[in-house]
């Protein structure tokens, strides 16, 4: 590590300059206040070809065949994205993979299709530290259904290991739902010995892979995943509210059970039948009216992804993440780093705690320089990959360096 901060700033230029995905920052559209965005993990930078992509949808798609569309072009559309998706990012052969609802209706289908699955047992595993959301699903579920919730405790600066899984299922689990990398930590998961582990007890294995998707390498088929599910508007860039998308492995589809069954999650949704036949596969999961609008800026960071190759992806993402924690170091030596040095173990955001984390996040925030602050100190720096250089690294912490004083 280059212990003289003078020196270590300047490696960011040569840094950018050997880089071979530093074309890629190019496509994105830059903020007008912004002097780094260090926040890729909460919510991706829109892609360029984001507003003319729009124009021509509203013009040709939406104006131009108006109803026609259902029929002609849209109704395939959550199962297209999907594959392309599941090849792109999950490691995931066609047809497993559909872009439905928000993670969190899909988390609540996923988990109310794996209790029908397993009568006959009563109970979820669980992280206690896991994402509010997941928790509050389970939570629910649970009481609804008389069930009870296993919960593991982990590290705050770690996540899920096959110890800690194989210590916490057996004969009554129905399902175990962690994160593939964990929100807090950046804990990347040793995904198939955990899924094995949940596997052997006969239980389920679910991923929440909102921090992996489009960060990480992820093969889900040849790791035997049950189940997964994520957002699209951190690494995938497809916005504020945009669709996310769920995994099924095609040896459940014929048992997978819908728990809102939808008209167009219908085998024939126009036939207007009064008995529901659910389609084929995971485009069951369907169940109201696709966002097909908001599919769009997905596409467009998916062609991206398809562009770079989610090999190089990851390659960017460890040397961005492995620059950040050199610099927090030597330039913020009082900040804990909560995030693994470990690099196989690492997702492509790292966490740093102090006690100032709260006010100076406020602060740089009117300053253009966003970070993400996460109770009770927590800074999180997130580093999208393809649209992050290092250069954006080194004046981001600079500036939080002197924000935390």
């Amino acid at each position: 590590m280059t212990a003289n901060p003078a020196e270590l700033g300047a490696r960011a230029a040569v840094l950018d300059a050997a880089d071979p995905l530093a074309v890629y920052t190019a496509h994105f559209v830059p903020g007008d206040d912004l002097v780094a965005y260090l926040d890729g993990n909460s919510l991706g930078r829109p892609v360029a070809s984001v507003p003319a992509a729009l124009d021509a949808f509203v013009r040709t798609q939406w104006a131009g065949r108006l109803i026609r569309g259902w029929d002609e072009l849209w109704l395939t559309r959550p199962a297209e994205l999907g594959d392309r998706v599941g090849a792109a990012c999950l490691g995931a052969a066609s047809g497993q993979t559909i872009v439905a609802d928000s993670t969190s209706v899909l988390i609540f289908k996923l988990l109310r299709a794996a209790i029908a699955a397993r009568p006959d047992r009563d109970e979820l595993v669980m992280l206690s530290d896991e994402f509010p959301t997941d928790r509050f699903i389970l939570e629910r579920l649970a009481d609804d259904h008389g069930l009870t919730v296993r919960w593991v405790d982990a590290p705050l600066d770690a996540g899920i290991t096959p110890e800690l899984a194989a210590a916490s299922v057996g004969p009554r689990t129905i399902a175990a739902l962690f994160s593939g990398v964990a929100y807090r930590s950046s804990w990347w998961a040793d995904m198939p010995a955990v899924t094995a582990t949940v596997q052997a007890a006969g239980a389920l294995m679910i991923w929440d892979c909102s921090h992996a998707v489009g960060s990480v390498p992820l093969e889900l088929d040849a790791w035997g995943v049950d189940y997964a599910v994520g957002c699209s508007y951190k690494y995938l860039n497809g916005g504020p509210g945009a669709p996310a998308w769920a995994y099924v492995a095609a040896r459940h589809h014929d048992t997978l059970r819908n728990p809102i069954p939808g008209w167009l999650g219908a085998a024939a949704p126009f036939s207007m039948t009064e008995g529901y036949s659910p389609a084929q596969g995971v485009a069951s999961l369907v169940s109201g009216t696709p966002p097909i609008l908001n599919m769009v800026a997905l596409e467009q960071m998916v062609q991206l992804i398809e562009s770079a190759g989610i090999t190089a992806i990851r390659e960017k993402s460890i040397a961005l993440t492995t620059y950040a924690i050199e610099l927090v170091e030597v330039l913020i030596p009082a900040a804990t780093v909560s995030t693994p040095r470990d690099s196989a173990r690492r997702g492509s955001h790292l966490t740093l705690d102090h006690p100032n984390s709260a006010i100076a996040v406020e602060r740089l925030w009117a300053q253009g320089v966003i970070p993400d602050f996460r109770h009770p100190s927590g800074v999180r720096i997130g580093l999208s990959p393809l649209s992050t250089s290092f250069a954006e690294v080194e004046r981001g912490i600079r500036a939080l360096s002197e924000a935390l004083g």
